[in-house]
């Protein structure tokens, strides 16, 4: 099946135009173009049959729309109710069947300590996968990248959220600095060459 275009023109996307109609709108490689399948709007030079029917050359996409500190802290509450949602139910039920009270209340205090730790967990893995975020910024449609735009290391991923120790332990100036960096960083994305970046266009 022949992919129809979406095309910006103007800072407003237009169509769906076939190929035949995107030759006559003599599209250059930055343009931005989308079709049905694609979840975010990108440059043609991006899409393998636009490189080869009008002789693209693939270049390295840079990063140019950031996510802000209000959708980044949506994404975080998002992100800390899921880890909960899945966390308080089983230790509910695990101490459901402790006999022992104080053995349950300390399951339950335990909660402090296991639902920081699998939010940890839960990001590094998230955040160097194929998906680039954590469900919760999957949502608010951010993802992390490294400075070129590029899906980043597990290892990388493990020390941008080592990193927000340092963030937290500035009494949170290190995630308000993010106002005050043009490409909206906090500290530990500083710390470990990272961006989060939002999808570039609407």
């Amino acid at each position: 099946m022949v992919e129809n275009y979406l095309l910006v023109i103007d800072g407003k996307p237009q169509g769906p135009f076939s190929i035949e109609q995107l030759k006559q709108f003599n599209i250059k490689p930055a343009d931005f173009v989308k079709t049905e399948k694609m979840i975010d709007y990108k440059q043609a030079h991006e899409v393998a049959e636009l490189r080869g029917l009008f002789g693209f050359k693939e270049q390295a996409v840079v990063p140019q729309y950031f996510g802000s500190f209000d959708q980044r802290l949506v994404a975080s509450a998002l992100d800390w109710f899921f880890v909960s949602l899945v966390c308080v139910p089983v230790m509910f039920v695990i101490a459901l069947f402790t006999p022992d009270k104080e053995l349950r209340l300390a399951l339950t205090f335990s909660l402090l300590a296991i639902i920081p730790l699998v939010n940890f967990v839960y990001h590094v893995l998230t955040e160097c996968s194929a998906k680039q975020a954590t469900y919760g910024k999957q949502l608010i449609k951010l993802k992390v990248c490294d400075m070129e735009g590029r899906r980043i290391s597990f290892g990388r991923s493990m020390g941008r959220n080592l990193a927000k120790l340092f963030s937290d332990a500035t009494f949170f100036v290190g995630y308000v600095i993010s106002f005050f960096t043009k490409q909206q960083q906090c500290l530990h994305d500083m710390m470990a060459g990272t961006l989060v970046m939002k999808d570039r266009l609407f």
